[in-house]
C-alpha cells in the first residue's frame, strides 16, 4: 500500500502536522526535524494524492520548470536537482524547454499550460531587458539566471563575476598570463557571458595584465563543436595562449579535444578551465578543473522561494546569490 502522512510522522517521530509543515515548506520547522521529515519521506516513497490536495488547496500540486534546452548538460542536471527538492515537497514538475527562442519565451508566459501549474521557475536566455515588463504575470514566479531581473520577482542568481574573477586568478596564480576566453557573446553585458567576461577582465586587471582581445573565443552556442571550433580558431590566428578559461564545460570540452588533437598538452601546455560542474567534466581526459556555481543549491534555494510564493504572494521579494566553489582536477 502507497505511504501515507501518518505513516511518515510516525517513522520520524514528530506529528502529522508537522509532517504537513515540512511537505508544504513552512518556515518554522526546526532544521533537524525537517531533515528526520525528509529522510522518512525518502525512506518510505511517500507520494502526495495530489488530487485531493488540489480540491481542499484549490492547487494543483505541480510547478512548472522553463529552461533552455535539455541538450546542454548544465540545464539537464539543474532539471533533475529541481525535481529532487519539488519531490522532497510533494510537487510533481512540468519542464517546458524553449529552445534560447524569445517568442517562444515570451508565448509561455501568458500559456494556458501555466493554469495546469501552481508556479514558474523560469530561466529565459531570448528575452531582453526590453521585455522585463512581460514578467508581470498573475502566477507565482522564481527567475533562474541573469538574463532579466525585475524588482519584484524572486530570483535566484549564479555569482557569474566573482566566480570568472576566481578562475582567472586561479590560471594567474599558477603563471599562466596569456589566458584565453572561450565562448564570449560580443557586445553583450547583461548574461552569463558578458558577466563572466566581465569578471576575466577584472582578474587580470587586478594583475596589472593587459586585455588582449584577440585571445578571446567567440562562440555564440555553447555546444562542444563550438569550444572546439574557436580552439582551432585561436591556435590558426598565431596569437600565444597558455591557458583557456572556457564559459562553460562543454566548451571547454571541445577547446580540449582540439588542443590534444593538435598536439598541444594539457595542462603542460595549455591549462583549461571550465565552469558548471556537470558529471562529464569529471570523467574527461585529463579530468576537467571547473566552476561548481552552486547548481544543487540554486535548485534547492529556487523551488524553496517558490512554495513560499506560492503559499503567500505578499511576502518580501528575494534576491539570492548561491555561493560556489572552485573544484580543482588535472586539467590545469
Amino acid at each position: 500500500m502507497a505511504a501515507t502522512l501518518h505513516d511518515v510522522a510516525r517513522l520520524a517521530g514528530v506529528s502529522f502536522k508537522t509532517v504537513s509543515n515540512v511537505v508544504n515548506d513552512y518556515p518554522h520547522v526546526r532544521p533537524s526535524t525537517r531533515q528526520r521529515v525528509l529522510d522518512a519521506i525518502a525512506q518510505l516513497g511517500y507520494q502526495p494524492n495530489l488530487s485531493a490536495r488540489s480540491l481542499r488547496s484549490g492547487r494543483n500540486g505541480a510547478i512548472s520548470l522553463a529552461v533552455p534546452e535539455l541538450r546542454l548538460p548544465y540545464f539537464a542536471e539543474l532539471a533533475d536537482e529541481v525535481i529532487r527538492a519539488a519531490e522532497r515537497r510533494g510537487l510533481v514538475v512540468l519542464i517546458e524547454q524553449t529552445n534560447r527562442d524569445r517568442q517562444r519565451e515570451v508565448d509561455l508566459l501568458t500559456s494556458a499550460r501555466l493554469r495546469m501549474v501552481d508556479g514558474l521557475l523560469f530561466s529565459p536566455l531570448g528575452m531582453t531587458a526590453e521585455d522585463v515588463g512581460l514578467l508581470e504575470i498573475d502566477l507565482p514566479m522564481v527567475l533562474l539566471g541573469e538574463r532579466l531581473f525585475h524588482p519584484t520577482v524572486d530570483h535566484v542568481m549564479i555569482q557569474n563575476v566573482e566566480t570568472a574573477r576566481a578562475a582567472t586568478r586561479y590560471l594567474l596564480e599558477r603563471g599562466r598570463r596569456r589566458i584565453a576566453v572561450v565562448g564570449v557573446h560580443p557586445g553583450e553585458v547583461i548574461g552569463s557571458a558578458g558577466l563572466r567576461l566581465r569578471g576575466y577582465r577584472e582578474a587580470l586587471e587586478e594583475a596589472g595584465i593587459a586585455v588582449d582581445e584577440r585571445l578571446f573565443g567567440p562562440a555564440e552556442l555553447w555546444y562542444r563543436h563550438q569550444g572546439a571550433e574557436a580552439a582551432q580558431q585561436l591556435m590558426q590566428s598565431g596569437v600565444e595562449f597558455d591557458a583557456v578559461f572556457a564559459l562553460n564545460d562543454t566548451l571547454a570540452l571541445g577547446a580540449m579535444h582540439a588542443l590534444i588533437t593538435a598536439g598541444r598538452k594539457v595542462p603542460e601546455d595549455v591549462a583549461v578551465v571550465g565552469f558548471d560542474n556537470t558529471d562529464d567534466g569529471q570523467y574527461s581526459q585529463p579530468a576537467l578543473t571547473t566552476i561548481d556555481p552552486g547548481r544543487r543549491e540554486i535548485a534547492e534555494s529556487a523551488v524553496a522561494a517558490l512554495v513560499r510564493r506560492i503559499a503567500d504572494r505578499d511576502l518580501p521579494v528575494q534576491h539570492v546569490p548561491v555561493g560556489w566553489s572552485l573544484v580543482e582536477r588535472a586539467s590545469s
